[in-house]
Order: C-alpha cells, then sequence, then structure tokens
C-alpha cells in the first residue's frame, strides 16, 4: 500500500484527474452499449496518426527552449513536401517515402531559419514561436493560392488556378501506413504499420539523445553555464534541436494525413500545435524536461481520452461537448505547465 501511494505521489494531479476521467469513461460505455473493441481501435489509429507531431516537442524542450509553438514551421515544410509529391503523380509507398524525403529537406532549410530567430529573442522562444506559427500559415494561405501546381484534383475548378482547402489522398498514399500488416481481432482493428511507424521515430530520437550531439542538447537544456564551461556550443546545439523539431513536425503531418486520408491547408495547421503541446504536458512532461515516455503516456491519454468522449457522452448526453473538452483540456494543461515554470527554474 505504501508503494501504491510513493507512486501517486510522484503523479501529477491533473494528468491523475484525467486519467481517472477516461476509466470512468470506458466504464460508462459498457453500459450505453458503445462497442469498446471499436472505441480501442480508433484510439491506436489516433495515437499513431498525432504521435510524431507530439514528439517534435521533445527535442526543443530538451533544449531549454520550450515547447514548440511554432510547430506550423514544420508543417508547412510536410506539406510542400506532400504536395510536391502529388504533383509529380507519385503514389502508394514510392509517393509517401517521397513525401517524407522531401519534407526532410525543406524543413532542414526552415527549421535553421526558426533556430536562428529563436536564438535572436532569447527569454521569448515561445512567444515569438506562436507568432512565426501564425505568420507563416497566413503567408502560405497566399501562397497556396500563387504556387504553380497544376494536378486537376489539386486546383480550385473554378478558375483554375490556386490550391483547394482539403486535397484527398485516395489516389496517392492515403492509409499507406495504416494498411500495412494491418490485422483483426473481432471488431477491434490495429493499425501496425502505424504504429510501427510512431515506435521507430520515437526509438530514432531515444537513440539520438545518446549520442554526443543529443547529449550536448540535453546538458544544454538542464544547466545552459555548466555546458558553456564543458565546451559545449550552446547555441548551435538549440539550432539542431530546432531544426530536429521542425523536421519531426514535417513528417508527423504527413503520418497524420495519409492516416487521416487528406491533406488540409490553410489555416488547418493551426489546430495541430496546441494539441500536441497539450499531450506532452499530460503525459508528465515540464517546458523544461519531457522524455520518450512523456510523449507516449500523453499522447495515448490525451487522444484516447478525445476519441471515445463523442460516443459515449453523446449517448448519455444527447449532444457534443467535444470540443469544449478538448479546449479545457489543452489550454488548462498548458496554463498549468507555464504557471509551474517559476518553481522548476528555481
Amino acid at each position: 500500500m505504501d508503494k501504491f501511494f510513493a507512486i501517486l505521489k510522484k503523479v501529477d494531479l491533473p494528468t491523475l484527474i484525467i486519467f481517472l476521467f477516461l476509466i470512468s469513461l470506458f466504464v460508462l460505455a459498457a453500459f450505453v452499449n458503445v462497442s469498446i473493441p471499436t472505441l480501442i481501435g480508433d484510439s491506436l489509429r489516433r495515437i499513431g496518426m498525432n504521435g510524431v507531431l507530439v514528439l517534435a516537442m521533445v527535442p526543443m524542450i530538451r533544449a531549454g527552449v520550450g515547447p514548440n509553438f511554432g510547430l506550423p514551421v514544420g508543417i508547412i515544410g510536410g506539406l510542400l513536401g506532400a504536395l510536391i509529391s502529388m504533383q509529380l503523380g507519385l503514389a502508394g509507398a514510392i509517393g509517401f517515402w517521397t513525401a517524407i524525403a522531401l519534407a526532410v529537406l525543406i524543413c532542414t532549410g526552415l527549421g535553421l531559419v526558426y533556430g536562428w530567430l529563436l536564438e535572436k529573442v532569447r527569454g521569448q522562444e515561445m512567444m515569438v514561436g506562436t507568432y512565426v506559427g501564425y505568420s507563416i500559415v497566413a503567408f502560405m494561405s497566399i501562397m497556396w493560392l500563387l504556387l504553380p501546381f497544376s494536378r486537376p484534383d489539386m486546383i480550385w475548378a473554378i478558375g483554375g488556378r490556386g490550391l483547394r482547402y482539403t486535397l484527398s489522398l485516395q489516389d496517392y498514399f492515403a492509409g499507406i501506413l495504416n494498411n500495412f500488416l494491418k490485422f483483426k481481432i473481432g471488431s477491434l482493428e490495429i493499425p501496425t504499420g502505424l504504429l510501427l511507424f510512431f515506435g521507430a521515430a520515437c526509438y530514432l530520437i531515444y537513440i539520438f539523445f545518446r549520442t554526443r550531439i543529443g547529449l550536448a542538447i540535453d546538458l544544454t537544456g538542464q544547466n545552459e553555464k555548466y555546458a558553456i564551461t564543458s565546451g559545449v556550443n550552446v547555441k548551435k546545439a538549440r539550432l539542431i534541436a530546432a531544426t530536429l523539431s521542425t523536421i519531426l513536425g514535417g513528417i508527423g503531418i504527413i503520418v497524420y494525413a495519409q492516416s487521416y486520408g487528406f491533406l488540409q491547408l490553410y489555416q488547418a495547421p493551426l489546430g495541430l500545435t496546441f494539441p500536441s503541446v497539450a499531450c506532452i504536458l499530460i503525459g508528465g512532461a515540464s517546458i523544461r524536461r519531457a522524455t520518450i515516455k512523456n510523449v507516449i503516456i500523453g499522447t495515448a491519454v490525451f487522444q484516447t481520452l478525445l476519441t471515445i468522449a463523442l460516443p459515449v457522452l453523446s449517448q448519455v448526453t444527447r449532444g457534443d461537448i467535444t470540443e469544449v473538452m478538448r479546449m479545457i483540456i489543452s489550454n488548462g494543461m498548458i496554463l498549468y505547465a507555464l504557471t509551474r515554470a517559476p518553481r522548476e527554474a528555481s
């Protein structure tokens, strides 16, 4: 019993409340005749499709910069990579991996510029990152109308120019990861390829932070003065962290899109930043420390909660409060992390 209470003390109260609420929803689902295997299958799919976007928070947090509120920078790079792949008419695995490769190249350039900018505004990275995210989305909302994409299924039918708001990936690489090694157990569908990709990404980041560069980033985030005295190039470490976070954001949006089945342009990238930040904070991360465990736990709890809330609570209340709940959890957890930041820094 003492061990149980000792473990309980290590868990953040908001995380514990959300976890208990999640368990109560599963119990409630059994009473309102909602298929639990179906809910679990949908939850696994959402965990896999959002996981890499949440993973993008880790490099920036471990470098001492805080959660990457400039995630739309990486998302825009990923969208460009996917759009170029589609313009070339590539489909299936070739189209998917070409989109990934192009996204990595584009996001490397964007990440270096983004990292350089963050270095110029030290101490205000999260606020400036938010402004940068909104700015690049607004700028690209204009560019989506001007860039020379010409495939009929990508551009507006009226006028023959400008990309549509939502582009279907059905003829390109929709479900390429979801369908890889997919299997069913009754009504429970396991998106094996999607989960394997997320697991592989987590493992590669785990290995990266065991390398010399990763340890330098870690040391920079833990104690910058000690890092300098140890011979670490702090500016370079922070720049690499920002670039890596941007690359993961670009890869993440392609994984998300292939699972969702559509690419969403214009203002849509803004809707992915706060849920990604909320996921890692719910998982137990702070604005200065994050681990792969925080990514997995936070994504699992947050996405599972949102997945089962709609069908279960709609049966109970005869209404949809999922969006309200998402906003409360996302913004509430971010506020919680920011208000405890001074105590952690001291």
